[in-house]
């Protein structure tokens, strides 16, 4: 059994498709169909479906991808720690981060790139918290910041960070905009732009707002915090952002960021990586940055217009 042919199995179930996989592994179809053929003859398995085109992977074929996600994480975990021995930690440091966490990330990475000069980050921020999760426990990812996961979630790690809270972000002819304070019903009266239904930093608000018994209809949903933003500069609309995000933008000029309470809400946001040990070297010294910062006390001070 080769590294290769675990390769361009995980290639296939990722891509659904002969051809995308090949030039993804930067090989020809037929070259990755007779690797793939052969690992089938040597497990004594069928792996893939084929008919006239890929029908996908066997049941048996879904539990070998897993094995071989793995094993190829566990082969670059042992490059990067045989790398980190002799010249110090180098290679890419893969971090997903779900949108409304997407603001602090930077707070982690710069520190990391100071202490680690020869390693690079590649960041995905646009991922929801299952897909993230997902891939954490795929080897797809080193790295995610996002909500904790519940504490049936044994096979992660997870270290908090911070406290995201929400403040209503509004015009500044809004009369809410002249007050220390908003409650969450006041914003619910609001033309409101929100994150897209099924993200987990809207269902984390409308959580907030079925206990109260309201439902509000955003006009404008998207999945970019930072088009939130976009669209409340325009006066028409007003929005429920982090309130990390604002150490982003700050408090754009003809906006204004007014704390929700009634209630006070707020939901951890951490690291989490795979459980397994030893682990990817480069999520070890994420961890490690992690615990030097105090990504909370950065975060502590909510910035005015």
């Amino acid at each position: 059994m080769l590294f290769r042919q675990l390769e361009y199995l995980v290639a296939l179930a990722r891509e659904r498709h002969f051809a995308r996989a090949a030039q993804a592994c930067h090989v020809s179809q037929p070259a990755l169909s007779e690797a793939v053929r052969k690992l089938e003859d040597e497990l004594k398995v069928l792996l893939v479906r084929r008919g006239r085109a890929y029908e996908g992977l066997t049941p048996e074929g879904e539990r070998i991808v897993l094995w071989a996600q793995r094993i190829l994480a566990d082969r670059d975990a042992l490059r990067h720690e045989v790398d980190a021995l002799r010249t110090g930690l180098s290679g890419r440091l893969r971090i997903g981060s779900v949108p409304t966490a997407s603001g602090a990330v930077s707070l982690l990475t710069g520190p990391f790139c100071t202490a680690h000069p020869l390693a690079a980050v590649e960041l995905s921020t646009d991922l929801r918290s299952e897909e993230l999760l997902r891939q954490i426990r795929n080897f797809e990812v080193d790295a995610g910041i996002t909500y904790l996961p519940g504490p049936e979630a044994d096979d992660l790690r997870a270290l908090p960070l911070y406290e995201e809270r929400y403040v209503l972000l509004t015009g500044l002819a809004d009369e809410l905009a002249r007050h220390p304070s908003a409650t969450w019903t006041e914003a619910s009266r609001l033309p409101l732009c929100l994150l897209h239904a099924g993200m987990q930093g809207r269902r984390v608000l409308d959580e907030v707002f079925a206990g109260l018994g309201l439902a509000p209809t955003p006009r404008v949903e998207t999945d970019s915090v930072a088009s939130l933003f976009a669209h409340v500069r325009t006066g028409q609309w007003a929005s429920v952002v982090p309130y990390a995000w604002l150490h982003v933008f700050g408090v754009p000029p003809g906006m204004q960021a007014v704390p929700l309470v009634e209630p006070v809400h707020s939901a951890p946001i951490g690291l989490v990586v795979a459980a397994r040990e030893p682990g990817s070297v480069m999520a070890r010294a994420l961890l490690e940055v992690a615990r030097r910062t105090d990504v909370a006390a950065v975060l502590g001070s909510l910035p005015r217009a």
